[in-house]
């Protein structure tokens, strides 16, 4: 139990490193808003490893940092509205045993943008926001490779003791 808590906090510091490093990135002063999701690559691989809750443990806790360590009120509530949503169809779609980690991947990376983008519409009262949403599907859908092809890589190559 001490080994699995142990290794589950070092998913959560791993998550927040790589979502911290990635606002680094020149790139994401340009496009606000706009990111890779690095930090979801722990939450994805702590699902294929443990299962459901701890993964929701491991991104919970990921968010809750990232938005009192680096950012603002509204940072977490658009961090948990993403987070909620994608762990939970990731989960769905990793129940099935029918989709590879990359396409799980692709489809908590979208509804992540999908997630965060209708709680704008809803505080902003705009509708207007939702033609932004085949931008984030597109930028949702790379995002998702370019995180899922990392974790079932490193899902193979991990030793089997890390979980």
């Amino acid at each position: 139990m001490a080994k699995k808590v142990a290794l589950l906090g070092m998913f959560t510091a791993l998550g927040l490193l790589l979502g911290w490093l990635e606002t680094l990135v020149p790139i994401y002063q340009m496009l606000p808003g706009m990111k890779v999701g690095l930090g979801n690559l722990a939450a994805l691989l702590v699902l294929y490893r443990y299962g459901i809750k701890e993964a929701a443990g491991v991104n919970l806790l990921r968010i809750l940092l990232s938005a009192l360590l680096f950012g603002t009120p509204s940072m977490l509530l658009f961090g948990l509205s993403g987070g909620i949503l994608s762990l939970t169809g990731m989960a769905l779609l990793k129940k099935t045993d029918r989709f590879s980690p990359l396409l799980v991947s692709v489809s908590g990376a979208v509804l992540h943008n999908a997630g965060q983008l209708f709680v704008a519409v809803f505080f902003l009262q705009s509708g207007i926001l939702l033609y932004l949403l085949p931008f984030l599907i597109l930028t949702g859908g790379i995002s998702g490779v370019l995180v899922g092809i990392a974790g079932a890589f490193l899902h193979r190559h991990l030793p089997k003791e890390i979980s």
